[in-house]
């Protein structure tokens, strides 16, 4: 979507934020003796300075160094780049015989820390290798994702306002489901939602499960079709300026079924429990253990044993679906003012059926805020 075309209550990421992400970046580069960050075409790329560029063989990305952006670029896209929104900077580029690797090393001069995106392939470290002594390359994973795991009020706003899409559209189709339904129309009505919606390109990705398929937590291939007495598991997504929505529900459209009611009562005081747990300077872990402790009341576990809670209970969001801070076991990242991320202790019940409650918490001042309501009741989303 075009900024020129942005038509929603919540503003778009400015300029004048990047810039503030980028003096950040540049303090801890100074603390940490880093002459330079190199960011590849990654979200990073997107968060520090506003170009959208997706991998390929050919390099492009920046180079941030204490006074000077300079995006490094194929020759023959320089012309694209800059049509694009994007902070500005130098423009530094590579023709197809050349190595952009070197273009990079002479940029950067003979001394000092090189810190590559840590989203780049391998493939560019091993050809940063060859151009600059290894000694001198080190990971800017730690520094960028410290950074990015505080989102700003302008970042809360948008993941806020995409979540509201997508619960709305959650209700929209349980309002539609009926035996027969085919789980890729499904699929097709929530893509055409998200984008009537003004998400960015519709759905980012979604998953729809009847029935047993429910017990598999990333669906089943083929076509589904929805039969009386099935249990429904929607997941879905979208994005509103590069920001993510990520919502799962599971019900039934009919009450009566005391197994599964007992086990969506069981999946959703698991959530609730993480939720209790997440207090500012909580390491990430507890939240995780938390979920776990809750369903080893009912019998359920332990560890990632099954029936039972098989993965994580939840996961950092932002400008990617699954990112920093991740509420997972052997996360001592302590709970801080900014930090978003699902509550999803899923119930998986092997060839019978799963139950997946996912909303997403972030940090306020003063605690843990949902970014959705969670559901009420087996038959409601």
């Amino acid at each position: 979507m075009s900024l020129q075309a942005w038509s929603h209550p919540v503003a778009a990421i400015t300029d004048e934020e990047r810039l503030g992400r980028l003096s950040r970046l540049r303090e801890r580069m100074q603390s940490q003796g880093i002459a330079a960050v190199l960011l590849g075409p990654t979200e990073s790329l997107r968060y520090f300075t506003g170009l959208v560029w997706h991998l390929s063989e050919r390099l492009l990305g920046a180079i941030v160094t204490d006074d000077r952006l300079t995006y490094i670029v194929p020759g023959f896209e320089r012309s694209r780049v800059e049509t694009l929104p994007r902070l500005p900077g130098e423009i530094a580029i590579w023709e197809e015989e050349e190595s952009p690797t070197a273009l990079v090393s002479r940029l950067i001069g003979p001394t000092g820390k090189l810190a590559i995106d840590d989203a780049l392939p391998l493939a560019f470290y091993h050809a940063f290798a060859a151009q600059v002594d290894a000694a001198r390359l080190v990971d800017a994973g730690p520094v960028i994702r410290a950074l990015r795991a505080i989102k700003s009020p302008a970042e809360v706003a948008l993941i806020q306002y995409a979540m509201g899409i997508t619960l709305d559209i959650h209700r929209k189709v349980r309002a539609t489901l009926t035996s027969g339904t085919a789980a890729s129309d499904v699929v097709r009505f929530i893509d055409e939602q998200h984008r009537a919606a003004g998400a960015d390109g519709g759905s980012t990705f979604c998953i729809v499960s009847f029935g047993g398929a429910t017990a598999l937590p990333h669906g089943a291939d083929g076509e589904q079709i929805l039969q009386a007495g099935d249990v429904i598991l929607v997941d879905t997504g979208c994005r509103l300026d590069g920001y993510h929505s990520d919502l799962t529900r599971t019900y039934m459209l009919d009450g009566g079924n005391a197994e599964f009611e007992r086990a969506w009562t069981i999946e959703r005081e698991g959530q609730q429990a993480v939720f209790d747990a997440a207090r500012l300077g909580a390491p990430c872990e507890s939240l995780d253990a938390a979920a776990r402790n809750s369903f080893a009341r009912h019998g359920l576990g332990p560890d990632y044993r099954l029936p039972g809670l098989p993965h994580r209970a939840g996961h950092g969001l932002g400008l990617e679906i699954h990112e920093a801070p991740y509420i997972v076991r052997g996360n001592t990242t302590p709970l801080a003012p900014g930090m978003c991320f699902s509550n999803e202790p899923m119930i998986v019940f092997p060839g019978t059926f799963g139950v997946r409650l996912e909303d997403h918490i972030y940090m306020a001042e003063d605690g843990p805020r949902w970014f959705t309501t969670p559901a009420a009741n087996p038959c409601a989303v």
